[in-house]
């Protein structure tokens, strides 16, 4: 008989505690204020425009807006190869091309307003190299001409062909190197 008293008083004692820990919930839940959502105006947006909305949890929010994005459209490359006479003088090539929204102030002006010194000096590496290049290809084929000579009717011909392909042939090759040595 006492353990039916003392379970009756225990399921009493849990509903009791149940019941009162209801209460108190749903009078938090009825007294917090509820959040309204974020009103958000919405920027105008054409073609070239663009906004970010980020909205926190308390009904803050902000806005990234961007007008007329993009102006300019750049695209660089990298180009790393290697040149010259057996791979010496490797080089990496930069390119570097911007293209403009029509209409802008800025449309047809170079925006990274580097002089073309560089280009320049690969310019005079390449046409010095061209030079010696040459010099060293006409001076091999005119060492081959004794050989070539001795063909009977064609060999005058023939020595004059091979000092002439030894120039052009001595040309591309310097002109080649230089550029390479120079980092062209």
């Amino acid at each position: 008989m006492k353990n039916n008293q003392l379970g009756k008083k225990i399921v009493v004692g849990l509903a009791i505690f149940v019941g009162v820990a209801n209460v108190g919930a749903i009078i938090g839940h009825n007294l917090r204020t509820p959040i309204q959502p974020a009103q958000i105006n919405y920027p105008p947006v054409g073609d070239y425009s663009s906004y970010t909305v980020t909205v926190n949890p308390d009904g803050s929010y902000s806005v990234d807006y961007k007008g007329h994005d993009p102006t300019v459209l750049n695209n660089d490359s990298y180009v790393d190869t290697s040149n010259g006479l057996f791979g010496i003088g490797g080089r990496t090539t930069k390119t570097k091309s911007n293209q403009y929204v029509p209409g802008t102030p800025s449309e047809g002006v170079n925006v990274s307003g580097k002089s073309d010194a560089r280009s320049e000096e690969c310019i005079k590496a390449e046409g010095g190299g061209e030079s010696n290049g040459a010099l060293v290809g006409a001076s091999l084929g005119t060492a081959a001409t004794p050989f070539l000579v001795g063909i009977p009717y064609v060999g005058w011909l023939a020595s004059g062909w091979a000092v002439m392909m030894g120039q052009d042939v001595g040309s591309s090759v310097g002109g080649t190197i230089a550029s390479s040595i120079k980092g062209c």
